[in-house]
């Protein structure tokens, strides 16, 4: 069970042509998505006393999909399908000449320089949204999440099709979600990030992170008590998180960087673009136990990308390593803010990979 099937379970309820209810979920003509960026299962369940509404709703895990990261998991929850097909292979990846950082949609160096007219969002991710086929089909799609997401390149690239509210905190998310489905055959996708950014910058179960699941959990509680009879409340996550053990510095360890033409990914999941078929050995050998160190082919024949197309397969890079453990692999001079964080996301861990999949349903009048 992946998040890839999380919508179109959903949609099999408002009649939509194609979408299969593979996950089991309750039917309903009025639903909210609520994704909670970084609430994983095991910090959820280790947390439970912290968020009594979301674990008082039947516990269920589903997978993230691998690379565990934001922009890979979004563009699953929006078209239905795994990274290796939709092709948003994780925060940082190669398209053509240029290293695109998928959240920003700017150069990855570049934290300013926007690309969206030379790496236009549509095209980098070209297949239909199930927003688009559920707006066809007569569902009023609604999205809410934070104002300066309406026409970012992610956006555009993997969640297009629905109509766009912006939320400003907290009871404008929530009260915008339940507007969303008033009418019948309705479907909204609310997105709160705070979880998320407070795990990066305090570590996922500090006393910040904490009171943040608090946050959360009263945001839950209360979109399910303003929502119409007969409606649905589906909360999912899109990964989870660990906090930093080791950190190797790739930009002060000269072994690494030979035959390296391009470092893309993440801390916790990197892609090598080489030029040199020593690379697979160095890396291998100098991670050993810290990570698995895979070519691309290796890493699609295991199904970490599930089927992988030609759009996807020269940004996976040649070779991919995911750390185990706790270990990452920063930049600290070419990404020195995102080197400096305590919380991180992407690799194959259950802690990363495993989210939740929680149903609040609304009796009927």
């Amino acid at each position: 069970m992946t998040i890839a099937e999380v919508v179109p379970s959903l949609l099999s309820g408002l009649d939509v042509p194609g979408a299969d209810n593979t996950l089991g979920l309750p039917r309903a003509r009025r639903v909210v998505l609520l994704l909670v960026d970084g609430l994983g299962h095991e910090l959820l369940r280790a947390h439970a006393s912290h968020a009594p509404f979301l674990s008082s709703l039947p516990d269920r895990a589903i997978d993230a999909g691998f690379p565990s990261s934001t922009a890979t998991s979004l563009a699953s929850i929006g078209t239905g399908l795994q990274s290796g097909e939709h092709g948003i292979v994780g925060y940082t990846f190669e398209v053509g000449d240029e290293v695109l950082n998928s959240l920003t949609w700017t150069r990855a160096s570049e934290r300013d320089h926007d690309l969206r007219r030379t790496l236009v969002p549509e095209v980098v991710q070209p297949h239909p949204t199930l927003f688009e086929r559920a707006a066809a089909a007569g569902v009023a799609v609604s999205t809410v999440a934070p104002l300066l997401q309406r026409s970012s390149g992610l956006t555009r690239a993997v969640l297009r099709g629905s109509w766009f509210r912006g939320a400003a905190g907290f009871g404008d998310l929530a009260l915008g979600a339940v507007a969303a489905v008033e009418q019948d055959r309705s479907f909204c996708y609310a997105y709160h990030a705070d979880l998320d950014t407070i795990g990066h910058i305090y570590g996922p179960g500090s006393e910040e992170w904490l009171l943040q699941l608090e946050f959360v959990d009263t945001l839950a509680a209360r979109i399910a008590s303003r929502m119409p009879a007969g409606s649905l409340l589906a909360v999912t996550a899109d990964h989870g998180m660990v906090t930093a053990g080791e950190r190797i510095d790739f930009d002060t360890e000269p072994l690494l960087w030979q035959g390296v033409r391009v470092i893309a990914g993440e801390p916790r999941v990197r892609y090598l673009h080489t030029e040199s078929d020593e690379v697979l050995s160095v890396w291998r050998e100098f991670l050993g136990d810290r990570a698995d160190v895979l070519t691309r082919d290796e890493a699609v024949d295991a199904g970490w990308f599930g089927p992988v197309s030609p759009l996807a397969a020269d940004r996976i890079g040649d070779v991919v390593v995911a750390m185990k453990d706790a270990h990452v692999v920063v930049r600290s001079q070419a990404e020195p803010v995102l080197s400096s964080l305590t919380g991180f996301h992407g690799a194959r861990t259950r802690a990363e990979l495993a989210i939740p999949l929680l149903v609040h349903s609304v009796p009927s009048v």
